[in-house]
């Protein structure tokens, strides 16, 4: 096949399968917003059941739903027919996905279900079908054809469906009230968990390991301080022990250059940038990260209690970018 044909082929896919989520987007009505009251109000556990194709986006589904704030798990209808429907209670809301409205395997099961008193909701693709009627509220997630060029496989009616997913739980994000902070309590591995958990405390070097010299100490001095520390800098105190200034080996470098060697018998006070960039212990790392290259620099002294003069800690960025956080 010419690569003409193939890149018009992906354009088409991708066009028609656009169409189909923008089609639904005009059924969002007030059976959607049922459907997310009856979520929000059911004392259980939201169950997602699929087979096949609809199957796989039913797992994702449940899954985007317990990550999102929605007590919620998958379980095969094929399965459940061999003794797993015990994982389904009356307390609990079944949503059921099919294309076809006719699935066997989900028919089968409904009379049991029914009995249990559970609520169900259908994302179907057949607004006539058995399953849309058996629902007590039914989403219509039809598409006018699929993206496969035999108008055969699973394509554009599973997109559709996915994003019908995503718009129940999404909405069901905001009606919780679901932060930022409740997120990272449920992906505490991995970089989401990183960077919505980890704090600057878990990174700051502390003690002796600050580096620290008086107003009056020699530019030499510094020079020693920042050596010795190997962070890069050196903070200024004052004669009350308060934190007033910084000396980075750059300035070092650059005070050489334009005074000569007679600029290491100098005080720190001549060198010094005043205000250094501060932050909190309890600031979260990606937000230190994000500060210093706002301001192009390479490290933060820590406060674990802005009332104290001196800090408490220091964090480079290399401690940063070392914990994983990008």
């Amino acid at each position: 096949m010419e690569p003409s044909k193939i890149k018009k082929v992906a354009k088409e896919v991708i066009r028609i399968e656009a169409n189909s989520v923008s089609q639904i987007v005009e059924r969002i009505d007030e059976k959607f917003v049922s459907a997310v009251q009856s979520i929000m109000e059911c004392d259980g556990r939201l169950i997602v059941m699929g087979m096949g194709k609809s199957g796989l986006i039913s797992q994702k589904i449940a899954s985007t739903m317990a990550s999102t704030g929605t007590p919620s798990h998958f379980v095969s209808p094929a399965e459940a027919t061999h003794g797993d429907l015990g994982m389904i209670k009356k307390e609990d809301v079944l949503l059921i996905v099919s294309n076809s409205g006719e699935t066997m395997e989900l028919i089968q099961l409904l009379p049991s279900i029914k009995r249990k008193g559970v609520l169900i909701i259908g994302l179907i693709g057949k607004k006539n079908s058995s399953l849309a009627r058996e629902a007590d509220i039914s989403l219509d997630t039809s598409v006018e054809k699929e993206a496969c060029t035999l108008d055969l496989a699973p394509t554009a009616s599973t997109t559709a469906t996915l994003a019908m997913g995503d718009a129940l739980a999404v909405s069901l994000l905001e009606v919780r009230g679901f932060n930022k902070t409740d997120f990272a309590e449920l992906h505490p591995g991995g970089m989401l968990g990183k960077r919505l958990l980890l704090t600057i405390d878990n990174l700051t070097h502390k003690g002796d390991a600050i580096p620290f010299i008086s107003i009056n100490s020699s530019i030499k001095d510094a020079l020693f301080n920042i050596s010795e520390k190997g962070l890069g800098l050196t903070g200024v105190m004052d004669e009350e022990n308060s934190l007033i200034g910084i000396i980075t080996d750059g300035d070092i470098r650059r005070g050489l250059e334009k005074f000569g060697d007679d600029i290491l018998n100098k005080t720190a006070e001549f060198l010094m940038s005043e205000d250094p960039k501060w932050i909190s212990s309890d600031t979260l790392a990606i937000s230190a990260l994000e500060l210093m290259e706002k301001h192009s620099i390479t490290s933060l002294f820590v406060y674990s209690d802005s009332s104290l003069k001196r800090p408490d800690g220091i964090v480079h960025i290399h401690d940063i970018l070392k914990s994983g956080i990008q």
